[in-house]
């Protein structure tokens, strides 16, 4: 169902919009995200306003092309070898996780600002990390810091059960509301202390941190389940003193330890991360 058509069957906006058809999918999406963010509250005022924001963003053939050349550039530059992590990152829309005024921003290879402090990282950090949890069908994945809900997005592509948690409660509503309009299950998303990991629903198969962690968080090892991957940025917040690894549990108190380079992450916050 397209967009045009969700509001033919809304009686109390039919006349303030006209439309003579639409042809892109992911406008059924934009009017769920729309209702969804204007609720019973805000009503249909508040919904005029957040349609006009988010009508621009369909996920239109322009939009395709683009992923398609960003994942060209993944592939040919960046090094990423592992097709279903291109696979995924063709698939998610990128610019529905951006602030329309800065779609054009969404398909370049950089991290960009989100508020809060936080950033959207950049395609190639996403595919890098995700290949390095090298996710199987089966796996149990838990992120560390939802966001945007970008990288959410992508591990969603790769596995059923995928976790999240998000220390900041404005960017956790956020990054719910959109990914509800998306689809995505978001019985898997929590408000919490990510540095502290999620012992109730563990172990995990692959646990990815998407910031920087002062040292390694125990919690989060021993949340691994055996022959189960931990990829974290770790060391100071100062641009260059972050190292990014790669740990895999070989048996109860056993891991290996990868470092794979310097790297740059907003600091993770809770009680094994940054102070607030």
């Amino acid at each position: 169902m397209y967009f045009c058509d969700e509001l033919r069957k809304n009686r109390a906006i039919t006349s303030f919009f006209s439309c003579s058809g639409c042809c892109a999918p992911a406008c059924s999406l934009i009017w769920r995200a729309a209702t969804l963010a204007a609720g019973p509250v805000g009503g249909v005022p508040l919904l005029f306003s957040l349609l006009r924001l988010i009508q621009p963003l369909a996920d239109t053939y322009r939009h395709r092309g683009q992923r398609r050349a960003l994942v060209t550039l993944l592939r040919g530059q960046r090094g990423i070898r592992d097709e279903r992590v291109l696979a995924a990152l063709g698939a998610v829309p990128r610019h529905l996780f951006f602030e329309s005024a800065f779609e054009a921003h969404a398909y370049q290879d950089k991290a960009f600002p989100i508020g809060e402090g936080q950033t959207i990282s950049q395609p190639s950090t996403v595919a890098y990390q995700t290949e390095l949890l090298g996710v199987q069908p089966g796996h149990r994945l838990l992120e560390i810091g939802t966001g945007s809900g970008y990288q959410f997005a992508v591990l969603c592509q790769l596995a059923e059960n995928v976790q999240s948690i998000e220390f900041n409660p404005v960017l956790f509503e956020r990054g719910r509301q959109r990914l509800a309009a998306l689809g995505l299950p978001t019985a898997g998303l929590h408000l919490g202390d990510g540095s502290l990991g999620l012992p109730a629903l563990a172990p995990f198969d692959g646990i990815l941190v998407t910031a920087g962690a002062p040292a390694l968080p125990p919690s989060l090892l021993r949340q691994l389940r055996i022959g189960g991957r931990l990829v974290v940025p770790v060391g100071a917040a100062d641009p260059g003193q972050q190292q990014l690894l790669r740990i895999t549990r070989e048996g109860p108190e056993s891991y290996v330890r990868e470092q794979l380079g310097d790297c740059r992450f907003v600091p993770l916050r809770g009680a094994a991360g940054w102070a607030v």
